[in-house]
């Protein structure tokens, strides 16, 4: 028989469990509700609040502005992340420890200070409102995420694989794409992801470097709760919350069908 410790440390698991989702289930029904507020709980049942996200051209524009800014940044992130974390983890400790301390500067410092900075120097180079100054923004925002997660591969990594296939002819680029790479792919992975994740539901520098005619979905978000407060709100969060539900489900199942393997 489970003893008693295991049995409350279970319903201690199940109760923070509850208290983590119930912001987001409650959004669920909120979005199918027949009048035009966001109340809970709702009056009615009506599907319009999707249709209205699919239809109406100001969120499907933030959503695909979002959705390209995104995939872009998680790109470049990954790439100058996993470089910078070769470089921090093959340095001496001392300018290794110096270089992530640097590195990871944009996720401690306060995001409206980051914002600030990032509002004037576009404001000089008329980045104000454009892919390129978008990317870039979320892009210094996502390296830390990307380095953090590729580190945490490395530092596990056996560096004699690498000699081993170096001492049989291999190059340093066959090494890496035959080696290193498809060993550390789960740290790159992830750190794609949560690049991604940053750039999509990034909104306090979006705020400051948006345009009416470039929007993303955060701050279409923002724009439609002080202004409308219609439940396309909700019905954009149940929709999300779908899509990563979906995404962490398929990466337990991946998971699970490599560790069978």
């Amino acid at each position: 028989m489970p003893s008693f410790s295991r049995i409350f440390l279970g319903l201690f698991c199940l109760l923070v469990a509850i208290l983590l989702l119930a912001p987001t289930l409650v959004v669920i029904p909120m979005s199918f509700n027949g009048n035009k507020s966001l109340a809970f709980p709702p009056v009615g049942f009506s599907w319009q609040w999707y249709e209205n996200f699919f239809s109406n051209p100001d969120w499907t524009t933030s959503f695909s502005n979002s959705l390209i800014v995104a995939l872009i940044v998680a790109v470049v992130a990954t790439v100058i992340g996993t470089l910078a974390a070769f470089g921090v983890t093959r340095a001496a400790a001392r300018t290794g420890g110096l270089l992530r301390a640097l590195l990871i500067t944009p996720m401690v410092v306060p995001g409206v200070v980051l914002a600030i900075g990032i509002y004037a120097v576009y404001l000089d180079t008329h980045l104000v409102g454009t892919v390129t100054g978008f990317v870039l923004a979320h892009t210094m925002l996502a390296i830390p995420f990307v380095l953090i997660a590729v580190q945490a591969s490395l530092e596990v990594f056996d560096r004699r694989l690498e000699t081993a296939a170096s001492s049989l002819g291999a190059g340093r680029l066959t090494v890496f794409r035959t080696v290193t790479l498809p060993l550390i792919l789960p740290g790159v992975l992830s750190g794609a992801l949560f690049a991604f994740i940053t750039s999509f539901d990034e909104i306090i520098v979006a705020l400051f470097i948006t345009s009416p005619y470039l929007k993303t979905l955060p701050v279409q978000i923002y724009s439609s709760i002080t202004r409308d407060a219609d439940p396309t709100v909700a019905a954009v969060g149940t929709l999300l919350f779908i899509a990563t539900s979906l995404i962490i489900i398929a990466g337990l199942l991946l998971g699970m069908r490599r560790g069978r393997t």
